[in-house]
């Protein structure tokens, strides 16, 4: 086989850049300057991103069925072989890392967009304590996310996963002095366990019943020795043994899915992420953007030949999705910290990819994916901006009439937010589109009336309300800012408006990648983004061809026309109401308040959930350690450890006793026997020497006379 161009044979170096960086800052960062932090921070995920582009470049030079390659580095686990569903097969999990159309995607975004970020915190942290802190952890944050997204196994796959997890929690609590700080760092690493435990037992799973972590075996180096998931699916699924719908398949895509709802922040995992916004903002743009949030998107994705079998789990995924989004979408209608209603977004549009990917649309969800990233940054970035401008002010009312006073980051952040609204032709337009066409066209979607399509229309005009109500209460209308604060109102340094410039470029032109085919005649391009990403989905034959053919014949359907001008009439309805209540009309919102005040407080409290929780999680868990600590007190320690000292302490009392009185009193009154019946033998012992010589005449004497007694007797 050909050596591997440069790029290619190098992709392991990508996510070793910022490891590179996030040990010097963390070993030695404390005593570097601030320049240095940020141009060795800064520039490895700038190089990172470099290589990222190159390692693209040359993947796309390769013809379209040979565009994956994989670099394996060392055999890491080799335990032997192990009991699966086909008999024992050797287990094994690689340190290797794969390039194909979905990792490429996924590390242009994330480098792309995290150097972004990496360069606006320059600015916006300057001034802060801990700086080299930050970049270490941001550093480290970027690497575990591209070991996530480049590894070729799901075993490596975990070790970014709960890396991204460990990493957010240092970044969500990055003012640990501040008590909401901590609690939001520990909230999100708990609640993230709890999904995590599913992945993990779906990797165990995976392994007893396919034999196999790897996900294909395709674009080695060497012969591939090892089957992936991939193709023993493949393989099983033409020989019989693998049924669409087999229960271990089902289970292993649920399990997954649990993992995946805890760190993509869906139904019932998602309380996190609207308190991580303790963090600083760059860290939101990550998190929210970039890394930990998309993972379980890409997770499906990547592992859409298990989905593809499992049906139940494609509805599961799907309802779970469209529930989230428009779940989230009402909840960031009322909310007033301007992160907040952003987090709530993310939640929602999040849901948008779910339900793409359970509707059997995985690139759609990917598609949207890459575009959220850049408007999804861009508004998380202004949003710091702002929040800079204001002195750190979040609270939406007390804001306004800031178009003039900050004009880069108010026009970055109005494309960012039609972007978001799908408004054509911005980026948000074609994946929302997209999206939305699947859940009216596809299988499950007819099957379900149509009932996914109108949840995802009334999230796009919900969505477009609470993104304008949010422009406008920020930028338009009558200052409500602080006199204090006011003449102080400033735009933000370059290294913080140019990244905001470049992001809105990308949200203006990033979704022309995925022209719809409805649209292809007007731009003379369709669906480029869907043809690259076809080799990544999985196909299984008899059933690949006829959905690939009823795809082509569903885009040129004259439905969809017509539903994309819905959906855009959906938006515009959201954004001519949020304007008549926060521009026009402003006493509306107050109105509607007092006219239906239970309704209000439900939403702007979330439904209670954070209470529901507490109550049914939280508290019965302090109950339960409470119940545990008083069961450790009181029989482990009372009755377990304290009763064995008590005992130990009277055995021992006994033991003494019996010494004393029993071992002790038969030797001392041995003792006693002895010396009373040696009383006549200690009286012969006075020490006098004329005494001892009376005993031996006295001895010699009764000696003679017994002699000579003998003796008479013998001669008579």
């Amino acid at each position: 086989m050909n050596p591997l161009p440069y790029f290619l044979d190098h992709i392991w170096l990508i996510p070793l850049f910022p490891l590179a960086g996030a040990a010097l800052m963390l070993l030695f960062g404390r005593r570097l300057p601030n320049r240095a932090v940020s141009v060795i921070c800064v520039g490895s995920v700038l190089v990172s991103f470099i290589y990222s582009i190159g390692a693209f470049a040359q993947l796309l030079q390769r013809a379209p069925t040979d565009r994956v390659v994989q670099r394996v580095l060392f055999q890491w686990i080799t335990p032997g072989p192990v009991q699966t569903v086909g008999g024992l097969k050797g287990f094994l999990a690689e340190w290797g890392l794969m390039l194909d159309p979905l990792s490429a995607v996924m590390i242009l975004v994330v480098t792309g967009v995290g150097f972004l970020i990496h360069f606006y915190s320059i600015g916006y942290m300057g001034h802060e304590g801990g700086y080299y802190r930050f970049f270490g952890y941001m550093n480290l944050f970027m690497f575990s996310m591209l070991t996530l997204v480049l590894a070729n196994n799901m075993l490596l796959m975990f070790v970014g996963w709960e890396g991204v997890g460990l990493c957010s929690y240092l970044l969500i609590g990055f003012y640990f002095l501040r008590k909401s700080a901590a609690d939001a760092g520990k909230k999100a690493f708990i609640v993230n366990r709890v999904g995590d435990s599913g992945f993990l037992l779906g990797i165990f799973l995976t392994m007893t019943t396919l034999g196999t972590i790897t996900f294909t075996s395709a674009g080695r180096l060497d012969a591939p020795a090892i089957t992936g998931i991939r193709e023993a699916l493949a393989a099983g699924f033409a020989s019989g043994q693998f049924v669409s719908g087999a229960p271990a398949l089902t289970a292993i895509a649920l399990l997954l899915f649990v993992g995946a709802t805890g760190k993509s922040a869906q139904i019932p995992l998602y309380t996190w992420l609207p308190d991580a916004m303790e963090g600083p903002t760059p860290v939101s743009a990550l998190i929210h953007a970039a890394t930990m949030v998309t993972a379980g998107v890409y997770m499906v994705a990547r592992t859409n030949a298990i989905y593809q079998l499992a049906p139940l789990a494609l509805e599961v995924v799907a309802i779970i999705g469209a529930l989230t989004a428009i779940y989230a979408a009402s909840m960031g209608l009322l909310q007033n910290d301007i992160k907040r209603v952003l987090a709530y977004s993310t939640i929602s549009q999040l849901g948008y990819m779910f339900l793409a990917c359970g509707v059997g649309a995985y690139i759609a969800g990917i598609f949207h994916l890459m575009t959220h990233a850049f408007f999804k940054a861009l508004l998380f970035l202004g949003a710091g901006s702002v929040i800079h401008a204001l002195s750190g002010e979040q609270d939406l009312r007390k804001m306004g009439g800031l178009w003039s006073k900050i004009p880069t980051t108010a026009r970055t952040f109005l494309i960012a937010a039609l972007a978001l609204c799908g408004v054509f032709p911005l980026a948000g337009f074609f994946s929302k589109d997209e999206i939305l066409w699947q859940a009216y066209s596809s299988e499950l979607g007819r099957n379900l009336a149509g009932i996914f399509w109108v949840i995802g229309a009334l999230t796009a005009g919900m969505t477009a309300f609470y993104m304008f109500r949010l422009v406008f209460l920020t930028f338009f209308g009558k200052s409500r800012v602080p006199h204090d604060v006011e003449h102080h109102i400033h735009e933000s340094p370059r290294s913080m408006t140019v990244p905001l410039i470049l992001l809105a470029v990308l949200s203006v032109v990033g979704g022309f990648v995925g022209i719809p085919a409805a649209l292809g005649s007007f731009f003379g391009v369709s669906h480029y983004f869907e043809r690259f990403l076809e080799p990544v989905i999985a196909q299984y034959a008899p059933h690949a061809a006829e959905a690939t053919a009823a795809a082509a014949v569903a885009h040129h359907d004259p439905m969809e026309y017509l539903l994309m001008l819905v959906s855009l009439a959906t938006a515009g309805v959201g954004i001519w109401l949020a304007y008549t209540m926060y521009l026009k009309r402003t006493e509306l919102p107050a109105q509607l308040e007092a006219r239906f005040p239970r309704l209000y407080r439900i939403i702007y409290n979330k439904y209670y959930m954070d209470q529901v929780y507490d109550a049914l999680f939280v508290n019965r868990a302090r109950d339960l350690g409470a119940a545990l600590g008083g069961f450790d007190s009181k029989v482990i320690d009372g009755m377990g450890v304290d009763g064995s000292a008590w005992l130990t302490r009277l055995t021992s009392r006994i033991s003494i006793w019996y010494d004393t009185w029993i071992v002790d009193g038969l030797v001392n009154l041995s003792a006693r026997i002895v010396w009373i019946f040696s009383f006549p033998v200690r009286m012969l012992q006075g020490g006098r020497i004329s005494g001892y010589a009376l005993f031996i005449v006295l001895g010699i004497l009764i000696f003679l006379g017994y002699y000579l007694k003998e003796l008479r007797a013998m001669i008579r």
